[in-house]
Order: structure tokens, then sequence, then C-alpha cells
């Protein structure tokens, strides 16, 4: 059998997670077990997954070993157990390592992870036998002079602005490679990547972007003007954003992270310098993901 682990060369995989509940455990434990004696895997994970893990004795059990670098092993996948925030998180600790994610979905509406906990011996037999495509996602990149986010200035999704201490909306200053864009006043602001362009920034009426497009969304949230709308630009451009409004202090978000800033702080997003990559099994493709995860194009009226 030419399986993708082969028994003449083991093959070294991640698995990360950052909750691990209780209702969960079983799919985990599918996925070690095939792994491990299906495929012929050595089994790796973080510090404090596997913590989590060792409450059900699956560490042992499968004879895991931890690993606080992923850069210091070989591993041909990472397996991202959880929903897409655990795939932010998971592609923040790979840094910029090349090892692609392979998400299963052990939570609700899911656009990277979406592989259904149901399906993992069906995902893995696809896996084993390299029957995927490997996507190279975008990133974007912050700089400020106070080195906000100074661990991983990066994000896959999305970064974003928004008021903090007041109900008053602010006014985001926005130039796009020197040249004055648009003053925003606003709840907030959005800066997408195609990969983000189906979160937050959908929500607040963005554009569905397709991967690879090479491009950015700029979506304003509960704009004050009802002319601005979401903006799509090319991802080689620079932004440069200041805020300004009633209170001292506002919000800034990279993903699921966050730091406080002020009307002193000047934003510059760019394209990051270097790609997350992502792995789509044989019959998944983003088509397939927005139309399932949207229901389009069925008929709920009865």
């Amino acid at each position: 059998m030419d399986y993708f682990c082969g028994i003449m060369e083991k093959k070294k995989v991640i698995i990360y997670g950052q909750v691990l509940k209780e209702s969960q455990v079983k799919y985990v434990d599918l996925l070690c077990q095939r792994l491990v004696n299906d495929y012929g895997c050595i089994i790796y994970t973080s510090p404090d997954y596997s913590q989590q893990l060792a409450e059900y004795s699956i560490v042992t059990k499968y004879d895991i070993s931890i690993i606080n670098d992923p850069k210091s092993i070989d591993a041909v996948t990472l397996f991202s157990l959880g929903g897409d925030g655990t795939i932010l998180m998971a592609s923040k600790w790979l840094r910029d390592s090349t090892v692609p994610i392979l998400g299963i979905n052990m939570g609700r509406l899911g656009f990277l992870a979406s592989i259904e906990n149901t399906k993992i011996e069906e995902a893995l037999a696809l896996w084993s036998k390299q029957e995927y495509v490997v996507e190279d996602r975008g990133m974007l990149k912050l700089q400020t002079g106070r080195g906000l986010f100074s661990d991983f200035p990066y994000a896959l999704n999305d970064f974003t602005i928004h008021k903090k201490d007041t109900s008053s909306m602010i006014t985001i200053n926005t130039s796009v490679n020197g040249e004055h864009l648009n003053s925003y006043w606003a709840d907030g602001l959005i800066v997408s990547t195609p990969t983000g362009s189906t979160g937050y920034s959908l929500s607040c009426g963005g554009p569905i972007i397709f991967p690879g497009s090479g491009n950015i969304v700029v979506t304003p949230v509960a704009p004050h003007n009802l002319n601005v709308r979401p903006m799509v630009l090319p991802d080689s451009v620079e932004l440069r954003l200041t805020v300004t409004g009633r209170a001292d202090s506002f919000l800034c978000t990279l993903d699921s992270r966050f730091e406080t800033i002020t009307d002193s702080d000047e934003l510059i997003l760019s394209k990051g310098d270097f790609p997350t990559t992502l792995i789509s099994l044989k019959g998944e493709s983003f088509m397939n993901t927005i139309r399932h995860k949207l229901s389009w194009g069925l008929d709920h009226r009865n």
C-alpha cells in the first residue's frame, strides 16, 4: 500500500487544539488511532494541548511527543482540531514554518476548518494518498512605532480598529501608498485578507473574495455616511491609519488578539512576509464550502 505514512518511513505529524471538550475526545482519539495504527505516523503536539490530552490518557496511549517549536521537526501536516479560531492560533504558532494545516471542525460554522469531525476516517484516507491541494493564504503585516503585537504582528483573517470607551463613533484617517483615501466616521474599520473576507468583514457587508486573488478588503463598521462602501484593493499597497475620537484609547485587533491604541499611534498595514499554508482535500473547494456553509441554493421556505 502506497500510503502517505508508510511503514518504511514514518512521517511526523502535529495535532493542535485550544480547548479539548469531553464531547471531542472520541474524535481526537480516533484521529490519533488511525494516524498511528493505520498510517504509521509519529505524533507531536504543543505543550498546552498535551496537558489536556493527558487528562484522557491520549498522550501515553499514542506516545505523543511535546514540541515548543514546530520548526524543530520535519512535520508533513498539522491537524487543527477545533474551529476557524483554532486555525488562526495554529497559524500564529507555526509562524513562517512551511507545515500545511488541515482543519478538522470540532465547532459550528467553519470556513477554514471544513472537515467535519464525523468524516475523519474518510479525510485521512484521502490525505494518506495525497489526494489534496496545498494553498498558500496571504497574511497581513502590522507595523507600529510602539511595536504592538511584537510577538507576532501578522493576521491570517483580518485587522480591525474599534471604539473602546464610548458609544460615540470614531474617525479613522486612511491613506493608500501615501495618498489620502478617506476619513471613515464609523464604529470601526476592518482590513481583511481574502481568507478573512468570509468572517467579520462579510457580516459588515463586505464582499466574498476568492483565495489567491491578491486583494485586501477595507470594510467600515456601521459608517455614518451611507455612501461609504467596502473597497477592494491590491495586496501590494501600504495602508496607513490613525484614529481620533472623544475617548483617549481605542481597540486594535489582529485576528483574535487585541491591543489598546491612542490617537498618537500610526498603524501601517502591508502584505505579510510569508503565507499560511492550508490543505484542501479532494472534493473540497472554496466554492463548495461557501455553498454549504451559507446554504446557497437551498429552499428553506417549507
